[in-house]
């Protein structure tokens, strides 16, 4: 087996490449909407207990057994309200975004599968369910990752481009993802602010890393309002564009319906994407026009940074 998961602790170094943007654009944007709402654990789809984490219970604790109408709730807001609210916050700018799909999730909401694909969003598959596939055995994450598949097809009309796990990748996640054969790149990972090549399985396989940190996340932590959350991801995207000048990068932002789909948040996103759209030079995209955009000018070497030797 050519593929091992080894640290990588020097990246590309003092000199990352020229990741030469389309109209010498200073900094790659991209928007993640995390579509997970109605494939989160639930006692109806046979856990013994209702998932509340990423919602109004923002604490850490203990997650009780039993069903819990009001964790549900929360979730279901996120796809009846939220999706549709931070929907329009795109379209009236005219902006795009990738949309993290589980896929079960979006068989349970056709219709907003249906205006993510004539929105003409690209769909990372974000698991068949909310699982943890460091938790699955290898035939088991397999099947996973075949019935998301085929489940996107149905609901937005192509198969994800993309691939990222809802927890932590196993040590066979992407290896299985490249036997598939049709993934044009995963984003579980979060070391870099450029896409890098791997090499699995004697196959060159690109990694677009996401962020945990320019990420509404921060809602749980220590940023409270939409103003906090703004300026934080705002001072992210201004140094990142101040850099752009000499060394451009990318930038990802994760957002979750049953978070920033609410009035008092969505408020930031407004302000955020409003200050961006104050500068030039700033290519706001789907992820796999950054995938593409790499692939056709950094195409695979024949060898990937943290490649096993």
């Amino acid at each position: 087996m050519s593929y091992q998961v080894r640290r990588d602790f020097r990246g590309y170094g003092a000199n990352p490449p020229d990741p030469k943007w389309p109209g010498g654009a200073r900094i790659a944007v991209n928007f993640v909407l995390n579509y997970e709402e109605g494939s989160e654990p639930s006692v109806e789809d046979g856990e013994n207990f209702s998932e509340f984490r990423l919602t109004e219970a923002l604490g850490p604790g203990q997650i009780p057994e039993g069903r819990d109408l009001g964790a549900e709730s929360m979730f279901e807001y996120g796809s009846r309200v939220g999706f549709w609210r931070i929907m329009r916050l795109f379209q009236e700018r005219g902006l795009p975004m990738t949309v993290f799909g589980c896929a079960l999730a979006l068989e349970r909401n056709p219709e907003a599968a249906a205006a993510i694909r004539q929105a003409g969003y690209d769909v990372c598959c974000h698991g068949w369910r909310w699982v943890k596939h460091f938790e699955l055995a290898e035939a088991e994450e397999r099947e996973h990752i075949r019935r998301a598949i085929e489940s996107l097809e149905r609901t937005v009309g192509h198969r994800p481009d993309g691939w990222y796990c809802r927890y932590a990748p196993s040590v066979n996640t992407r290896r299985l993802l490249v036997e598939e054969g049709g993934f044009v790149y995963d984003s579980d990972s979060y070391a870099d602010e450029l896409p890098w090549w791997v090499t699995v399985e004697g196959r060159g396989h690109l990694v677009v890393p996401y962020s945990l940190t320019h990420n509404d996340t921060k809602f749980g932590g220590s940023v409270g309002t939409a103003d906090d959350w703004f300026a934080f991801v705002r001072d992210g995207f201004d140094m990142l564009y101040a850099e752009g000048a000499a060394a451009p990068k990318m930038m990802s932002i994760g957002l979750h319906m049953r978070l920033t789909g609410h009035p008092a948040r969505a408020a930031g996103l407004a302000r955020l994407l409003d200050h961006m759209g104050k500068y030039d030079g700033v290519w706001v995209t789907r992820r796999i026009d950054i995938a593409r955009h790499w692939i056709a000018t950094h195409p695979y070497p024949g060898h990937g940074l943290n490649e096993a030797p």
